[in-house]
């Protein structure tokens, strides 16, 4: 990410933090924004172009999305004020500002731990990964299968972001999608996510006692969420962001191998 479009990202979350009253529907029209976006280079291209002046880009804005509702048409024109890196820069920093107004609009639910639990379902399960992410079948289809699958057990908040990614996947694959969805759900509820890959289950004590040692180490609270991973022998692989922390037996034991062997 460009420095440019860190700041860009930076100034628009903080523009969403600061519009009340958003609610789901607030989220589902910003994720239409994207849909918008994403379908027509051109217009993202005049949105994100530092040449236009910042009165020409808020006028396509109110132009284009003359349809939404006030505070979503406020944060569109706030996102084409800011200088994005690139293009697809701005239209990922519309979808991060949908994903955490979902967030906003459920935050008495657990929406992240719920994405989590989703996309362990799809890890599960190839085929349905294939029909998640494949290019067959539309657009809506896989929206569809999202929603019969989670059904009333998940918040209308995570059905919402995880339909919305998997209809909009923009050639990423959905285990990535979700997985960006669940650090930014987090990063909005103020929490950090440790995926703790293991080849069983960690006991209660034993994650509160991890959980503590990482807040200590990198600050504000953590959610921890569990992997099983039968190749993992022995100890725990911990990663948060790009850090990995391995303390597995199998990883000292490949360390081992690789010294032997130069």
């Amino acid at each position: 990410m460009g420095s440019a479009t860190t700041q860009a990202l930076a100034a628009s979350t903080e523009a969403l933090a600061a519009t009340s009253g958003l609610t789901l529907d607030s989220a589902a029209e910003l994720f239409a924004a994207v849909r918008t976006l994403g379908e027509s280079a051109q217009l993202s291209g005049a949105l994100a172009d530092p040449t236009a002046p910042a009165q020409a880009r808020a006028a396509l804005v109110a132009s284009v999305f003359s349809g939404a509702s006030a505070p979503v048409r406020a944060l569109l024109t706030t996102v084409s004020a800011q200088r994005w890196s690139r293009a697809s820069d701005l239209v990922d920093g519309v979808e991060e500002l949908a994903i955490r107004a979902a967030a906003v609009a459920s935050a008495k639910d657990d929406v992240a731990g719920e994405l989590f639990g989703f996309s362990r379902i799809v890890a599960a399960n190839p085929e349905f990964e294939l029909a998640l992410g494949g290019r067959l079948g539309g657009d809506s289809a896989k929206a569809e299968l999202v929603e019969k699958v989670l059904g009333s057990s998940a918040a209308p908040a995570t059905v919402l972001i995880a339909a919305s990614l998997v209809s909009l996947p923009r050639e990423r694959r959905v285990r990535q999608l979700l997985g960006r969805a669940i650090d930014i759900v987090s990063s909005q509820d103020g929490r950090t996510v440790a995926t703790v890959f293991t080849a069983a289950p960690i006991a209660a004590a034993q994650e509160a006692r991890l959980r503590d040692a990482l807040a200590r180490r990198y600050g504000g609270e953590i959610s921890v969420n569990q992997v099983i991973d039968p190749e993992v022998v022995g100890g725990l692989r911990v990663q948060i962001a790009d850090d990995v922390i391995d303390g597995s037996i199998s990883a000292r034991l490949a360390e081992l191998r690789q010294k032997l062997a130069s």
